[in-house]
């Protein structure tokens, strides 16, 4: 990357410590504005709902993969890397914990609620990225779902579907899910 940027490798690591920061810089990013999206939400939106308008609209999670195949291509392969990759997968969690950390910060009342609820809110994301890599490089999708063969399309629509259901269960509250026969 440093030749393509016509830097050198020194100058690449003066701004990221490792190979894999630099992997995960726009995830961090994302991340980071994921968070400011619930600080500045109007009054009278829930931190869930800045939440899920950020990560399920346009722009969010897929963003511009769903409608350019050159996108979608690189995606996959960006996929594809991170699954070969024991060090990159555990980079990845790192991001989604300091997203749910700095979340919680910003978050009102009691620090336990507010981490519970900054990781649920993660954990629909990490949920949702990891369907859509199972997606991408043609495993079984987490519940069902197509090959990585699917159109951009139906793959857009199926997690923008699997994450309304997901956040509508954590806005219902779990009280009531899994409860044995």
């Amino acid at each position: 990357m440093a030749l393509a940027a016509g830097v050198s490798e020194a100058t690449v690591f003066n701004y990221f410590a490792s190979k894999e920061d630099l992997f995960f810089e726009r995830l961090d990013r994302y991340g980071l504005d994921l968070v400011d999206a619930v600080a500045a939400r109007p009054a009278g939106e829930s931190a869930l709902a800045a939440f899920r308008r950020l990560l399920l609209g346009s722009g969010g999670l897929l963003g511009q993969a769903a409608d350019d195949p050159r996108a979608r291509d690189r995606l996959r392969t960006v996929n594809r890397v991170i699954a070969d990759s024991p060090a990159l997968r555990a980079r990845e969690e790192l991001s989604y914990i300091g997203t749910a950390d700095a979340l919680a910060a910003r978050l009102p009342g009691d620090p336990l609620q507010a981490r519970v609820v900054a990781h649920s809110l993660v954990a629909v994301q990490r949920s949702l990225v990891q369907h859509v890599r199972a997606r991408l490089l043609g495993g079984a999708a987490l519940s069902g779902g197509s090959s990585s063969g699917a159109a951009a399309g139906d793959l857009a629509s199926d997690v923008a579907a699997k994450g309304e259901k997901a956040f509508a269960l954590l806005e219902r509250g779990l009280g009531d899910y899994g409860i044995a026969a």
